[in-house]
């Protein structure tokens, strides 16, 4: 998947436990863990801005694009 989600390193660097972050977003810790593990086909725009502002970060630092192995350009 060339979009690698990066929610789990910006929970660590904060010590933030899944539920509180969940709790703080207002999502159910099974929807942050879809979304930590890569699994979500989309993400609102809401979701991604409660997500930055809980943790005082910019898109970027939760979304990564890299290039697919098997991608031919």
């Amino acid at each position: 998947m060339p979009i690698v989600v990066r929610i789990d390193v910006e929970l660590a660097k904060r010590k933030m436990s899944v539920g509180e972050f969940a709790e703080r977003v207002g999502l159910t810790p099974a929807n942050v863990a879809v979304l930590k593990n890569g699994r979500a086909k989309a993400v609102r725009f809401s979701t991604l801005e409660a997500m930055c502002r809980v943790l005082n970060c910019q898109p970027g630092d939760l979304l990564e694009w890299v290039e697919d192995e098997g991608e031919n350009r």
